[in-house]
């Protein structure tokens, strides 16, 4: 079904964003401030728009943008500037300072431009070629009435399923998003009321140590997110997230679980091993 090159490792690119984003996947929670002006009409200004977002290229040149200079984006309400997409490259144009392409991901083409500032990125822009599919994370921008994507990284796709994770993590932020919105819209509500990314504590138990007080979720994956647990070759396990936050073998393994179900966490080796499925 797809094409271009590279071999299965196992990574899904997950390792590459823990270093350029340190783990900063976007997640509707994180915003705190709600949309300005009423009746949800407003643009979310919180921590979102420095997240890196999941996104198509459909959904980047639907966005509608939020000021008089045209230089800010926003999807569903929420202001965005750092997205990741993955798609397909093609016209792949290297000049002396940098590479330029074309991106199709099925839903439409955006042009992206990667700038060779440094050796590592003329490394990493050689390793990628026309009819591979690709994982770009960079910025939104505007020009003269045209929108492109000034890329921070580019990486080859090597697992296949991360074209299928990254749709439905674009729908599942998508439907998150729209739902805040609504949300914000209605008296006294607070466009933070997302929730996908949060769970109770398990059999109402609270959390001892360096957890008291806190959100247990947003501690787990914080783990996962630890950029030398993350690049692990299999994940972190559930012992290294009951010994990091001091929590019961049972609370650390029902967390892990819930955030797998919800699929921010997935499986590797066995049952007990785990990386994030936020990044890459």
């Amino acid at each position: 079904m797809y094409g271009g090159g590279g071999q299965y490792d196992g990574n899904g690119g997950a390792a590459n964003a823990n270093n350029l984003f340190g783990g900063g996947g976007f997640m509707p929670s994180q915003t705190t401030n709600t949309p300005e002006g009423s009746g949800g009409g407003g643009i979310n200004k919180g921590r979102g728009a420095q997240s890196l977002m999941p996104l198509t290229v459909k959904q980047l040149m639907n966005a509608s943008q939020t000021n008089d200079d045209k230089s800010s984006f926003a999807v569903n309400g929420w202001e965005v500037s750092t997205v990741r997409l993955v798609g397909r490259m093609l016209n792949k144009n290297e000049q002396v300072t940098d590479v330029s392409f074309v991106l199709d991901d099925g839903t439409g083409r955006i042009e992206v431009n990667r700038w060779e500032n440094e050796t590592s990125d003329t490394e990493e822009m050689k390793l990628v070629n026309d009819g591979d599919y690709v994982i770009v994370n960079g910025g939104l921008k505007g020009f003269q009435g045209k929108r492109h994507v000034v890329a921070y990284s580019v990486r080859l796709v090597t697992n296949y399923n991360d074209i299928t994770h990254h749709f439905l993590y674009c729908i599942y932020v998508h439907l998150d998003l729209a739902k805040a919105k609504r949300l914000a819209s209605q008296p006294q509500a607070n466009a933070s009321t997302s929730t996908w990314n949060q769970a109770p504590l398990p059999n109402n138990q609270s959390a001892s140590g360096n957890t008291a007080g806190k959100e247990l979720t947003d501690l787990v994956m914080s783990v996962f997110h630890d950029p030398v647990l993350g690049n692990m070759e299999h994940g972190v396990s559930i012992d290294q997230v009951a010994t990091r936050l001091k929590l019961s073998d049972g609370v650390a393994r029902s967390t892990v679980q819930h955030l797998a179900d919800i699929g921010n966490l997935y499986p590797t080796i066995d049952d007990n091993h785990f990386k994030s499925a936020l990044n890459g």
